[in-house]
């Protein structure tokens, strides 16, 4: 189950030397229901996936899959959301013990993340090595 891939379709957008920038759509789940142009809860975003592909069998415009492994998914759910939380209820419960003040506190728990952040920043090229994406063709539906 940890191997399994995590997988979006795409378009090509460009091609760059050995990088292929391709545009993925995420979607909620509801953002295929009749309602969807009326309902606020609908949420659509773009993003540009850049993966390093050397084989030059991809062209501009071309629908394909972007993949990455399961287990990198859990560890960038872990370090862009379950660590800032955990930093942010330690930093608020720690600034309301020691000063008394639910605003210090607060602004506390807040101020701790710029420093994680700005070393997420730092370490992005390695970060970068870590998530791996693939690439793969979509097979055609057209059997004539």
């Amino acid at each position: 189950m940890i191997n399994e891939l995590i997988k979006h379709q795409g378009k090509v957008e460009r091609i760059d030397n050995q990088k292929v920038y391709v545009r993925i759509e995420q979607k909620t789940s509801c953002s295929d229901c009749h309602a969807v142009a009326v309902c606020l809860a609908s949420d659509k975003k773009e993003k540009i996936i850049e993966v390093i592909d050397a084989s030059g069998s991809y062209g501009l415009q071309e629908d394909v899959f972007v993949s990455i492994r399961q287990s990198n998914g859990f560890f960038a759910v872990f370090i862009a959301y379950f660590i800032p939380l955990l930093l942010v209820v330690i930093a608020v419960v720690t600034g309301l013990f020691v000063s008394g003040d639910e605003v210090i506190g607060g602004f506390a728990g807040l101020m701790t993340l710029l420093p994680y952040y700005f070393i997420l920043y730092l370490m992005r090229h390695k970060l970068k090595r870590k998530f791996i994406f693939t690439l793969s063709k979509i097979p055609d539906q057209n059997p004539y």
